[in-house]
């Protein structure tokens, strides 16, 4: 048959899945089945074969996970060998009096060549083979394989937070993390897997010790006894045949325990074994230096063999000075490329704006005691909760909410947080993460034990409870909540009072972008004919900063279109905005009722905050008193609606609404300003107060 035919029917096997079904059927069948000596021949040099090609392929790989197969290999080569070891027991005890050949030309040659037909010689070359591989190569592997396993293992949440933050961070996309994590739990599988290979080949060493012992004890039986040989044939024959028998299994064993304690002791690079060894062996000159004179020293005592010192000492001082030479024409060259690149001013160093890191819009810091309610590994669930609050605020305020960046912070306390917008603090807070939360909603009867807190939110009180007080606590009429809710709700209160801030011109962009699938003209005619794509946007951040949502993104549009054109002041366009969807915000405050009870200003008091803005542009100049009086009056009124159920809502003229809002918000918060004009036609007002101007 020639080669391309046994290509073809490799590939052919290979397609069907039987390649390792069939070498299995095999083994066993050399376990069952006598085999003929030349077939013996065959499959003991397929064993070094292989052998050999397993540790070359162990010291060409760049990594260990390129060679993932290997704990499986490693298990069929050992099932292998000792099917030999079986097979060739059987011929040595039932042939072994014929002579050296009885068991095949490799064992033969194993017996005369390798020991020199002394089979006491055999012995010792085959006892200091067992030691080397048992007590030192295979002992020390399996060591090595236990620990890679249990690191691999504890190291896999650190890789995992690691991966889940660069893909929050948008350093990465969604298939480089997938493959990252596929690649971690192959590594984790990996190294447990050769954990339990290495006693695969461990109990090999031990097989091969008790195998010979017992061919050599049972050959001298049966070769006395059965074939009345004397004492020296028997020993000539049996020893010598079981000893070649021996070697020809244990040499590929130690060659397999040798790739087994390269590969778990690899360090992933993109340089092949022989590239590394060579690489940092010779990579520093002063220790070929030394050592060349060293054994140079040595090679000139009388005694001493002084050729073959001197030759060693002559070749590694050769290769130090080949070192040296290349490391000085690999520094000229830098040193040249050093003065072209750079100025002759020595303090200047030159940058690029890959050195300017780009602050994190949104950000999420936490305390080591806080990573694993960051890790989905460990069971956190902040991860879930945050994705879970961006879509709400998506789905309410009409753009997407960019992605929140998680990092460990060790300058935090370790159970704290802390909450950033565009590389700035907002919002810090410390939870208990293996307590709940008990919220004081207002109303309880009693009080359950644990640490008395403020709820980082809205400032209620919170009592920080055991996870076994939380029926009791529920009873009591508090609101009960995990350390994970607790961050969650502190997050999505900061984001939608800071949502104007989150609203780039790119996201605008994006908006306009999905309208023009549905209003391709109106868009086209908008942007940037009619107006600036700036100017909507502080148009937009307006409305989402009076709380109000952008996602009725077509009426905004229409009324830009009919309006910039006489107006490209933002404040002037809000207004007009806002009287279009003054049917959302109204029912956004009032719900689905026909009846909006408002707080109105006095006309005289109404027509002294318009006069004092006259010259103030958007803004409003009031008397401090005034201003302080106006403030009290309508928190006293705010109170006394809360207390009914009403929402707080200042009803005033179109011109006042906005400088009032500016005015009244900071200190009044939740307090609705509405223009007259933003009131549906079907809507009944209902005046609960009215602001005098007692101040006067």
């Amino acid at each position: 048959m020639d080669q391309a035919a046994v290509l073809t029917n490799m590939r052919a096997l290979e397609r069907l899945g039987l390649g390792t079904p069939l070498l299995l059927v095999m083994i066993l069948a050399m376990v069952v089945v006598p085999l003929p000596t030349f077939a013996l021949d065959i499959f003991f040099t397929f064993n070094i074969v292989l052998a050999l090609t397993v540790i070359l392929v162990v010291i060409y790989i760049s990594r260990p996970l390129d060679f993932a197969v290997f704990p499986t290999v490693l298990l069929l080569a050992t099932l292998l060998r000792l099917a030999l070891n079986v097979a060739s027991t059987r011929i040595v005890l039932l042939e072994g009096h014929t002579g050296g050949d009885a068991a095949g030309k490799v064992i033969e040659a194993f017996g005369e060549f390798v020991i020199g037909g002394n089979y006491a010689v055999g012995i010792v070359v085959f006892v200091i083979l067992v030691i080397i591989n048992f007590v030192v190569v295979t002992k020390g592997a399996g060591r090595v394989s236990e620990v890679s396993a249990r690191f691999t293992l504890d190291a896999m949440p650190g890789k995992q937070m690691a991966i889940d933050a660069d893909i929050n961070a948008g350093l990465i996309t969604q298939e480089e993390a997938k493959q990252r994590r596929e690649e971690t739990s192959q590594e984790a599988d990996f190294y447990g897997a050769m954990d339990g290979a290495s006693k695969f080949v461990r109990g090999d060493a031990i097989a091969g010790i008790l195998i010979v012992c017992i061919n050599i004890f049972a050959g001298l039986a049966i070769g006395m006894l059965q074939h009345n040989l004397s004492l020296s044939q028997a020993l000539q024959n049996y020893v010598l045949l079981t000893i070649g028998d021996g070697l020809v299994a244990q040499i590929p064993s130690l060659v397999l325990s040798t790739a087994t304690a390269i590969i778990i002791t690899r360090v992933s690079r993109t340089m092949d074994l022989g590239q590394q060894v060579l690489v940092q062996l010779t990579d520093n000159p002063r220790v070929l230096i030394i050592t060349a004179g060293l054994i140079g020293s040595l090679g000139i005592i009388p005694g001493m063999p002084n050729v073959a010192f001197l030759s060693i000492a002559g070749l590694v001082g050769g290769c130090a000075y080949l070192v040296t030479k290349r490391k000085e024409k690999i520094t000229a060259t830098e040193s040249q490329v050093e003065e072209i690149e750079s100025p002759k001013s020595q303090e200047y160093v030159d940058i690029s704006w890959d050195d300017v890191q780009p602050v994190d819009i949104v950000g999420l810091e936490v305390g080591y005691r806080l990573i694993p309610l960051v890790d989905r590994n460990q069971g956190g669930e902040i991860l879930a909760r945050i994705k879970g609050v961006r879509k709400k605020l998506s789905q309410d305020l009409g753009f997407l909410i960019q992605a929140v960046h998680i990092r460990d912070n060790l300058d935090l306390d370790p159970n704290a947080y802390r909450i950033s917008l565009l590389g700035v603090p907002v919002g810090e807070a410390a939870i208990q993460p293996d307590r709940i939360l008990a919220i004081n909603p207002g109303q309880v009867f009693g009080e359950p034990a644990g640490d008395k807190v403020k709820e980082p939110s809205f400032g209620l009180d919170a009592i920080w409870i055991e996870h076994s007080q939380r029926e009791h606590a529920l009873t009591m009429g508090y609101t009960v909540v995990d350390p994970s809710t607790v961050v969650a709700t502190h997050l999505s209160k900061i984001l939608q009072e800071h949502a104007h801030e989150l609203l780039g011109t790119d996201e605008v962009q994006h908006m306009l972008d999905i309208l023009a699938k549905s209003a391709p003209k109106l868009v086209e005619d908008l942007v940037p004919k009619t107006i600036p794509i700036v100017v909507i946007r502080k148009v937009l951040q307006n409305l989402l900063e009076e709380k109000i949502p952008i996602r009725d993104i077509r009426t905004i549009a229409e009324i830009l279109a009919e309006y910039a054109p006489k107006s490209q002041d933002p404040a002037a366009l809000t207004t007009m905005v806002r009287i279009a969807l003054g049917r959302s915000i109204v029912q956004h405050i009032n719900g689905m009722k026909n009846e909006l009870s408002v707080i109105i200003l006095e006309p005289t008091l109404e027509h002294i905050l318009q006069e004092s803005q006259v010259g103030a542009e958007s803004g409003i100049i009031v008397e401090p008193g005034l201003a302080k009086q106006l403030i009290m009056e309508l928190t006293e009124q705010i109170h006394r609606q809360e207390v009914t159920g009403l929402p707080p809502v200042l009803l005033v003229a179109p011109q006042l609404r906005l400088p009032l809002a500016k005015l009244l918000r900071p200190a009044i918060p939740g307090l609705h300003v509405l223009a007259y004009p933003e009131i549906p036609e079907n809507k009944q007002i209902k005046i609960s107060s009215t602001i005098s101007n007692k101040h006067s």
